[in-house]
Order: C-alpha cells, then sequence, then structure tokens
C-alpha cells in the first residue's frame, strides 16, 4: 500500500468548488419561473440541489480522506450491488418512468438514478481488473474480451431504460481506460468497426433516435417537434453576445427552453453570462482535466493511475457530450453539465469521483 501524503490537490479543491458555486447559482436563475409556475415556490430546484451539493461536498471530503486501495478491495461488491440496482429499476412498480426512459428509483421524496452510479463502480473494477491482468492486456481473449464482456453487459441494461447518453459516457470512459493500460491498436481498430455498426443499429432501432439525427441535421425540419430544444438553445446562446443579458435576465427560461436547469443549463448560461461567462467555465473544466492528468500521472502505482484516468474521462466526456448538444455540434442526448445542471445522482456521483481523485494526489510522486 502506498505511503500516504498530508497535502490533498489544493487547486482541484477550488476549481470543483468554483463549478459548485456556479452551477448553484445558474440552477436557481434558470428554474426560477418554472419552479414558481409548477411548485409555487421559485426556490424549489435550488434547494433540493443544495441539499445534494451539501452531501456531494461531505461525500467529498470523506473520500479524500479513505485510501483509494478500499476501492480496489471493495469493487467487486459495489459492482454487483449497481448491476442488482439496474435490474430493479427495469421492474415496473420499483422504477419511474420520466420523458419515456426508466431511469430512476424512488427513495421517499427523492430518487436515484442507478445508471449514474454503475459508471464508478465500473471505473474501480476496470482498474482493480487491468492492473492485476497487466500481463494479458495485448491478448484479446485473456485481456481485453473479459473487460469488454462486463462493459457491454452493463451498456446492454442501461439501454433496456433506455439512456444512450449516459450508456455511450460509461462505454467512452471504459475503453479509454483499457486504452491507456496498453491494449492493441488492432484490437480497437476492430472494436471500432463493431462499435460503429452496433450504434447504426441502436438508432434504426428506435425511431426517435432517427428523428434527433435528422433534427440535427436540419432543426427547421421539425421546429415544434424533435428540433425544437436545439433551436431554442441556439437563440439562448445568440443573444448572450459577448458579456451576455445579464444574471437572472434570461428570456428563453420563461418556458420556451424545456427543463432549462438540466441538460441545456449552459445555453441559459451563455445567454445570461455570454461568451465571456461560458469561456470561464470551459477554462475550469480544462483546468480540472490537468489536475485530473497529472494526479493519474503521479499515482503511486497502476490501480491509482487507472483510476484516476476513469475519472477524469468519465467528467471530461461528459462535459463534451453536453456542451456539444447545447451548441448543436451533436444530436441531442440526455447528459447533464458535471457540478452545473440539476441532479441529486449525477452531482453527488461526481463530487465523490473528485473526492477519490483527491485522495489519490495525497499520494502523488510528482
Amino acid at each position: 500500500m502506498p505511503s500516504k501524503k498530508t497535502n490533498p490537490d489544493l487547486l482541484l479543491i477550488i476549481i470543483t468548488l468554483s463549478l459548485l458555486a456556479i452551477g448553484l447559482m445558474m440552477v436557481y436563475s434558470a428554474s426560477e419561473i418554472v419552479a414558481e409556475y409548477k411548485y409555487k415556490d421559485s426556490f424549489y430546484f435550488l434547494k433540493r440541489q443544495l441539499l445534494f451539493a451539501g452531501l456531494g461536498v461531505v461525500a467529498m471530503f470523506m473520500m479524500l480522506r479513505v485510501d483509494y486501495w478500499i476501492w480496489r478491495r471493495w469493487a467487486k461488491p459495489i459492482l454487483i450491488i449497481c448491476f442488482v440496482l439496474l435490474i430493479l429499476v427495469l421492474i415496473p412498480g420499483i422504477g419511474l418512468e420520466r420523458n419515456g426512459s426508466r431511469s430512476w428509483i424512488g427513495v421517499g421524496a427523492f430518487s436515484i438514478q442507478p445508471s449514474e452510479f454503475i459508471k464508478m463502480a465500473l471505473i474501480a473494477f476496470l482498474a482493480k481488473f487491468l492492473s492485476e491482468k497487466q500481463k494479458y492486456i495485448t491478448t484479446f481473449k485473456k485481456g481485453m474480451l473479459p473487460a469488454l464482456s462486463l462493459v457491454f453487459c452493463a451498456f446492454a441494461m442501461i439501454m433496456l431504460q433506455p439512456d444512450l447518453g449516459t450508456g455511450t459516457v460509461m462505454l467512452g470512459t471504459c475503453i479509454i481506460m483499457i486504452f491507456v493500460s496498453g491494449a492493441r491498436i488492432a484490437h480497437f481498430v476492430m472494436l471500432g468497426l463493431v462499435g460503429l455498426a452496433g450504434f447504426v443499429g441502436l438508432i434504426l432501432s428506435a425511431p426517435y433516435r432517427m428523428d434527433r439525427i435528422t433534427s440535427f441535421l436540419d432543426p427547421w425540419s421539425s421546429p415544434l417537434g424533435t428540433g425544437f430544444q436545439i433551436i431554442q438553445s441556439l437563440y439562448a446562446i445568440g443573444p448572450g453576445g459577448l458579456f451576455g443579458m445579464g444574471l437572472g435576465e434570461s428570456r428563453q427560461k420563461f418556458f420556451y427552453l424545456p427543463e432549462p436547469q438540466n441538460d441545456f443549463i449552459f445555453a441559459i448560461l451563455s445567454e445570461e453570462l455570454g461568451f465571456i461567462g461560458g469561456t470561464f467555465v470551459l477554462v475550469l473544466f480544462a483546468l480540472l482535466l490537468w489536475r485530473g492528468i497529472r494526479i493519474a500521472l503521479g499515482a503511486p502505482d497502476l490501480f491509482g493511475s487507472l483510476l484516476a484516468v476513469g475519472i477524469i474521462s468519465m467528467i471530461a466526456i461528459q462535459v463534451m457530450i453536453n456542451i456539444s448538444v447545447v451548441i448543436g455540434l451533436i444530436p441531442v442526448t440526455g447528459i447533464t453539465l458535471p457540478f452545473i445542471s440539476y441532479g441529486g445522482s449525477s452531482l453527488t456521483l461526481m463530487l465523490v469521483a473528485v473526492g477519490i481523485l483527491l485522495n489519490i494526489s495525497r499520494h502523488s510522486r510528482i
């Protein structure tokens, strides 16, 4: 077990808390009108987000103090529990359906999203598996195939909900971890061809996914249907200009952009804070990525390095997909913006993940 240093990465803590503060501010600004209309309380979403932010920050500092090797010891039981939750969420009466996706389990007045937690469970398990089977990673049968079989099993269960966005983040994260661990390029080329065929099959198997593709290519072909969200998102970003319309002054949050506090919160942020505000948030994410890569390079063992790679890859992929959707670069997928968007399960998971990164940084050799 590696020796422990006393000081975690202070800059990573500052970056994370800065993103969290911006997120709380924007959740209230984006949701106040919807919250007042639906719940007669303009602070409804902010209060819930504050609760999960508080729990998440406490969990982050707890994870900072817990040796990251505990994730190696408990990776398998945690993964089994997450798989059980993925099964339970598909059972009517247990799983809650929202917007055509059965992805939540009700817990009192709140709900949890098992597909969010399976991402962290798979990262921990793959870090353990790949570090222990390092000598087999260049062989497809003993190295790559067992890891991919587990990943695709989890992906298939998430697609039964269905939740292509979360599944894509999980799949991309795991593939990066396998690649970094030393897998052969030839295997990835073969995997890429199979994956491309499978992705096309997933799109063709569900008409709504094909509608999203066509609306992405030409949103104005269905301005009141599948193209509505992206059109309203661009209507928000455009008027923001360089400095924005001012905090709280968004027009699109007045029932034009659906659920503005969730996946499209960056559009409201850009409308109110402008290009400068949006760029500042992206710079914070870039700094977070830099610190994460530095921690991965300085980890004292392969398990810690792969664990850090998985965490930072998960965050980076989710940010890239969310921002790309909001500005119209890729079709719409239901992915939150880490630390910024409203959502208890996602926010808590991200803060726990940063806490694990911070603990790895206490062992760093650089």
